[in-house]
């Protein structure tokens, strides 16, 4: 159990961030609804140089194609980094930081999921602060200078990293995750274009959209939240329970997959301002220690961290249901909060998601609680504190032991 005094400094920390939330400089990312835009904004900058930051995968698909194939027909030349990896490392930022200087760029654009836009992030950072490595940026608040123009384009409906102050990044050596956290570091444009979606396999499809609900649903049970927060998490919860399954069976179901761009768009503004919790601290822990895919991570943890936090969350789970339209107004709140972790879970089956991550080994367990922890506390308003050792039960539900 974590001892009162960790207890109320976590509190104190967190009621002062709420207070300063208003007054901090977030803002939003000018939007656009298709890569078609790009052109005609590189010239109103006066760019004539990028560097587009994506995966291989990616590129070998096709998928940059089109935009490559705009930029030549304006003559801006575009530099392309395609080593970012699914989980971001120190490495990928230095190796995309020298090829944005050798080529002399003006801009980035990220284009694919939350790894590709976290990678840009972090290598604008490192243009704006030359002298500092990428693990002395980790943290809050030690990015304060502008960074160049960044455009987000999301080919993922989940990570909602166009619009967040956040940068999520791997220290390979150390088998550590960790966040930056900058309001610089919010992309200056975004394009939320759903054709660039089409071809995304189901599975991500699926893990990603999971990824969004779990920014709406922790972000809306922590003790930070707004008026505007309370009602993006809730629109979000709507649009997944609403589409994911759509956009999951038919990739080409440009409705289904404009929701689900809206719907993590939507809870990246909500988890911004009202912070998430420990299935995200959990979730970044197995993705350092293993490599587990965010998405996947935070689905499998999410209905397990719903029910370790107990009563204190079932009314704001029960709320979360009703907007899902998995419970009844006249079902009780235990009830109700019941119902939404196994329309979770059922979700979940129905998405091919599995209930297990079997990479999870029971010695690694404690330095990645301890990582949750640090992460986790004293910043994320969570409806209940726990400390390392109450996080590891966290990993002994979602672990496959054969128990």
């Amino acid at each position: 159990m974590m001892n009162p005094l960790m207890k109320c400094y976590c509190r104190t920390v967190q009621l002062a961030f709420r207070l300063a939330m208003p007054l901090l400089p977030y803002r939003e990312p000018e939007r656009f609804d298709s890569i078609r835009s790009i052109p005609a904004l590189l010239d109103q900058l006066n760019i004539h140089s990028v560097l587009l930051v994506t995966d291989r995968p990616l590129r070998e698909a096709g998928m940059t194609r089109p935009l490559e194939e705009l930029l030549e027909q304006t003559r801006c030349h575009c530099a392309v980094y395609d080593g970012t990896r699914a989980n971001p490392t120190v490495h990928n930022v230095e190796e995309a930081r020298e090829q944005y200087l050798a080529k002399k760029c003006q801009c980035l654009i990220a284009f694919g999921g939350g790894s590709s836009m976290d990678c840009a992030k972090a290598v604008g950072a490192r243009i704006v602060y030359p002298k500092r490595s990428v693990n002395q940026m980790k943290g809050l608040l030690r990015v304060l200078r502008r960074l160049p123009p960044l455009i987000a384009i999301p080919t993922t409906a989940g990570t909602g990293s166009e619009v967040t102050v956040t940068a999520v990044i791997t220290d390979s050596e150390r088998k550590h995750k960790y966040t930056m956290n900058n309001f610089t570091m919010i992309p200056r444009y975004t394009v939320l274009d759903p054709a660039v979606t089409r071809t995304l396999p189901p599975a991500l499809t699926a893990t990603t959209g999971m990824d969004a609900l779990t920014h709406a649903v922790e972000a809306y049970i922590g003790g930070s939240t707004t008026e505007e927060t309370r009602r993006l998490a809730l629109e979000t919860v709507r649009l997944v329970f609403g589409n994911i399954e759509a956009a999951y069976q038919n990739g080409n179901d440009l409705t289904a997959r404009k929701n689900m761009l809206h719907a993590a768009h939507i809870a990246g503004i909500a988890f911004s301002k009202s912070y998430v919790g420990y299935v995200h601290a959990v979730a970044h822990s197995l993705g350092g220690e293993y490599n587990t895919p965010h998405g996947l991570a935070n689905a499998v943890l999410l209905p397990i961290g719903l029910e370790i936090y107990g009563p204190c969350v079932h009314r704001k789970l029960w709320e979360l249901g009703r907007s899902a339209g998995v419970v009844k107004e006249t079902d009780g709140q235990a009830e109700g909060a019941a119902a939404f972790i196994a329309a979770i879970r059922s979700l979940n089956r129905r998405l091919n998601i599995p209930e297990k991550l079997p990479e999870i080994r029971r010695v690694d367990v404690p330095h990645m609680a301890a990582h949750a922890a640090r992460e986790a506390n004293p910043l994320y308003p969570v409806p209940r504190l726990m400390d390392a050792e109450e996080l590891g039960l966290f990993y002994e539900r979602a672990a496959d032991w054969g128990e």
